[in-house]
C-alpha cells in the first residue's frame, strides 16, 4: 500500500510563489512515476507535471517556465516550486504516485492542498 500526503498550499498574491511538498510512504519500491495535478472549481482535473523515475519530467504548457518539480533522494519528498503565480493557477493541487505491479499500474492520490492566487 502507498500513502500520499501533500502540504504547502495557501493564499498568495498574483506574482508570488509557493512550494508544495508531496510525501510518499509505504511500498514505494515499485513507484515509477510521481505527478502533480490540479482541479479548479467546475473543471476537470488536469496534469501539471509528471516525473518518471529514471526518465523525463513533463510539464503542462500553462506552467512551463514558472513551475519546477524536484525530488529529494530516494523519491521522497517531491516538491513543486510555483513562481509567478496567476489567479488562474487557483485550484486544489493533488499529488499522485504510480505503482507498477506486473503489467498493471495503480495510481494513488493524496487528499489535495488548496492554492489560491488573488489578483
Amino acid at each position: 500500500q502507498v500513502q500520499v500526503v501533500e502540504s504547502g498550499g495557501g493564499l498568495v498574491q498574483a506574482g508570488g510563489s509557493l512550494r508544495l511538498s508531496c510525501a510518499v510512504s509505504g511500498s514505494t519500491g515499485s513507484i515509477n512515476a510521481i505527478g502533480w495535478y490540479r482541479q479548479a472549481p467546475g473543471k476537470q482535473r488536469e496534469l501539471v507535471v509528471r516525473i518518471i523515475s529514471g526518465g523525463s519530467t513533463t510539464y503542462a504548457d500553462s506552467v512551463k517556465g514558472r513551475f519546477t518539480a524536484s525530488r529529494d533522494t530516494a523519491k521522497n519528498p517531491v516538491y513543486l516550486q510555483m513562481n509567478s503565480l496567476k489567479p488562474e493557477d487557483t485550484a486544489v493541487y493533488y499529488c499522485s504516485a504510480d505503482e507498477r505491479a506486473g503489467t498493471q499500474i495503480f495510481r494513488y492520490w493524496g487528499q489535495g492542498t488548496q492554492v489560491t492566487v488573488s489578483s
